[in-house]
């Protein structure tokens, strides 16, 4: 199978994850009327719910882990298949919730993004901003073979991902980091008021490094890896 037809069906499996999850969610908002999640008591107490929908949450990472893991045949595929799933479900996770509910009405209404550890709050935009470096990145990775970098210079540009991924998980948490410590029914009823637009733009150009740096090594130099395949074929052959 070429990489071509990998990303394609990693991208298949991604979308129909993408509106498994969208039905669940619309299912759950609707039976606690909450299909606007930027409203008094946000998350309310609802049966076995919270715990549940916390499994769900780790499941759901576990398995577009799994599809990325199946389909890369090294770790740098692995990872990058990874990423396409998982920007390729954030985003159409939003599609297909605006076609069941009409909601969200514009990238800028607010959701909660996760709950672990604390309620993840931003606007739309930015996780689909995210999901986009992560289908550029995982796309690159996973379709181009780059073998020129020493260890300790592919960890000077992943640095700046690390920086990029931990401001950006301040901003997501930022207001339930400064209430954390007024208890459970507090962070149930926190309702954001703004969000830190600057810092987030920092933190994804910081996250973008590995993106360029990868993109530039490839139009100097890099070999698709179907091409790399023939032609390790084409020498077995002969």
């Amino acid at each position: 199978m070429t990489n071509k037809k990998r990303w394609l069906i990693v991208v298949i499996y991604a979308l129909a994850m993408a509106w498994v999850e969208s039905a669940v969610v619309y299912y759950l908002r609707s039976m606690i009327d909450r299909i606007e999640p930027y409203q008094p008591n946000p998350l309310p107490i609802v049966g076995g719910f919270g715990r549940v929908e916390l499994i769900r949450e780790a499941a759901t990472m576990l398995m577009l882990l799994t599809i990325g893991m199946l389909a890369g045949r090294d770790w740098r595929g692995r990872l990058g298949y990874t990423a396409v799933a998982f920007g390729v479900w954030d985003i159409f996770y939003y599609v297909f919730l605006r076609y069941m509910c009409a909601w969200p009405r514009s990238l800028l209404d607010w959701d909660i993004l996760f709950l672990i550890p604390l309620p993840w709050w931003g606007p739309v935009l930015a996780p689909v901003l995210i999901a986009a470096l992560m289908i550029a990145w995982g796309t690159v990775v996973s379709q181009f073979e780059r073998r020129d970098s020493h260890w300790l210079a592919r960890w000077k540009t992943w640095s700046w991902t690390i920086i990029g991924v931990c401001i950006a998980l301040y901003v997501f948490m930022a207001d339930a980091l400064r209430v954390a410590g007024q208890g459970t029914d507090v962070l149930r009823d926190l309702l954001p008021s703004s969000f830190n637009w600057p810092l987030f733009l920092l933190a994804l150009a910081f996250m973008a490094v590995p993106i360029i740096d990868n993109v530039l090594w490839h139009y100097r130099n890099a070999t698709p890896l179907n091409s790399l395949n023939k032609e390790n074929h084409n020498e077995e052959m002969a």
